[in-house]
């Protein structure tokens, strides 16, 4: 895939780090001492420039982008990066690190494919034990503020050999249908659930990242 990465903090470095193995990656940030540093340790295409200019976007070459992840400390930089890779260059999934937990719903509302309201999630697809495709949005019912996603199950996801009814879920959540091996089933409450199973949930956007941890865990923060 090609992926644009907006922000050269930590996260945005080892996430283009991790990814560069099997995409192409292109780096924006603003900074242009930062850039220097990346562009100096790494192998990664580093732009220093402003994410939320569309002639940097351009220049990172955003309209054959397939995936383009603002991760910057400003949820409102993050918010127009996806917003103008959206609506101006039509690209196909936008992810943002939203910064403040309250902003995630106002994220959905706007556009973002996928809101990421902590580093949590991040840090796991960092270390590749999540891939951009087991966390997928894949419909948003924006008026009722409900969203039903997907969850692939990685190997070490604490609902594995778990039934439903012992799953903790967030409120207003629930588990629609799992797909195992190309079968759907609808799952009763003794439903075990394996590794690999692909989870079809709805919830309401705001509880999105907590659903996510239910069937990915925890991992330690980055900072």
């Amino acid at each position: 895939m090609n992926i644009i990465i907006v922000g050269g903090g930590n996260v945005g470095y080892h996430l283009a780090e991790r990814l560069s193995a099997s995409n192409y990656i292109v780096l924006i940030e603003k900074s242009v001492e930062t850039s220097k540093k990346l562009a100096e340790s790494s192998n990664i295409l580093v732009i220093q420039g402003d994410g939320c200019n569309p002639n940097v976007l351009k220049q990172a070459g955003v309209s054959k982008a397939d995936v383009v992840a603002a991760v910057t400390g400003s949820d409102v930089d993050n918010l127009v990066v996806c917003q103008i890779a959206k609506e101006i260059f039509k690209v196909k999934r936008t992810v943002a690190k939203v910064n403040d937990p309250k902003n995630e719903k106002i994220f959905y509302q706007l556009g973002v494919d996928v809101a990421i309201g902590s580093t949590t999630i991040i840090a796991k697809v960092i270390e590749d034990e999540v891939s951009w495709d087991d966390i997928i949005t894949l419909f948003t019912f924006k008026k009722g503020n409900l969203s039903i996603v997907r969850v692939d199950l990685p190997e070490d996801s604490p609902a594995i050999n778990m039934p439903m009814d012992k799953i903790e879920l967030p409120p207003d959540s629930a588990v629609l249908a799992v797909i195992r091996n190309g079968d759907i089933v609808v799952p009763k409450s003794d439903y075990v659930l394996k590794e690999k199973d692909e989870v079809i949930a709805i919830t309401k956007m705001e509880n999105e990242s907590t659903l996510f941890r239910s069937f990915i865990g925890e991992v330690e923060e980055e900072q």
